[in-house]
């Protein structure tokens, strides 16, 4: 594919799917310790086998509730939890997510301090380290780091480009490169490249999706 037709295909999955799961479950990311918490908890709930939409509805609810910060998390009670999760229709893991929530509050509080900037800083800016600390975070495995990373891209520029496996594998579905650096190219800004991540992830589930955009790129 000529530099020219991804530029399109780039510009297709932007404007038809560009929006993070950050934004919409109504975070507005900033480098700040309220919503960079909240990706964590969405990035904790996204982990789940459970539909995007239901993840990021459930984190609505959460927020809504008052858990929108690790002291608001750990004051609600196990059963506010489940609630709020149940009303996001978040059922299947409701229970085990309540307590993993509970759990994690308290982690980012004695470890952290309430803030996610001082885990970026024990890590030193290392990508790699940072996963590794995001993933003793009950719930949050490897596929929750990614989640993590792709998105806070966005306002953490030391992360970027983070495109994992399964954003360099939506991307060959695209005919987009599969390589991290040419990828990152094609996007310019972090804030973009977590835009087109979450884009392609989207897409690549479906081909309906993939023909979709390809036609709106005019391939």
């Amino acid at each position: 594919m000529g530099a020219k037709t991804a530029g399109a295909v780039v510009e297709a999955l932007l404007d038809r799917y560009g929006s993070t799961y950050a934004g919409e479950a109504g975070i507005r990311l900033a480098d700040r310790p309220k919503p960079l918490y909240q990706l964590l908890v969405l990035a904790t709930l996204l982990s789940a086998r459970i539909s995007a939409d239901v993840a990021v509805a459930a984190a609505k609810e959460l927020f809504a509730a008052g858990c929108g910060t690790p002291e608001g998390m750990r004051k609600a009670t196990w059963q506010d939890r489940v609630d709020a999760l149940g009303r996001g229709h978040y059922r299947r893991y409701d229970e085990r997510t309540a307590t993993m929530l509970g759990d994690g509050a308290e982690l980012i509080i004695d470890r952290w301090k309430g803030d996610l900037r001082r885990l970026r800083d024990e890590a030193g800016g290392d990508e790699r380290r940072m996963a590794e600390l995001l993933m003793e975070f009950p719930g949050i495995g490897q596929a929750g780091a990614d989640i993590f990373l792709r998105e806070v891209q966005a306002v953490w520029p030391q992360v970027a480009p983070h495109l994992d496996r399964r954003v360099l594998d939506g991307a060959g579905k695209l005919g987009l490169p599969r390589q991290a650096g040419p990828l990152a190219e094609l996007a310019g800004s972090g804030a973009d490249l977590a835009r087109l991540s979450a884009a392609i992830v989207r897409v690549a589930r479906s081909k309906k999706s993939v023909d979709e955009v390809m036609a709106a790129a005019g391939r």
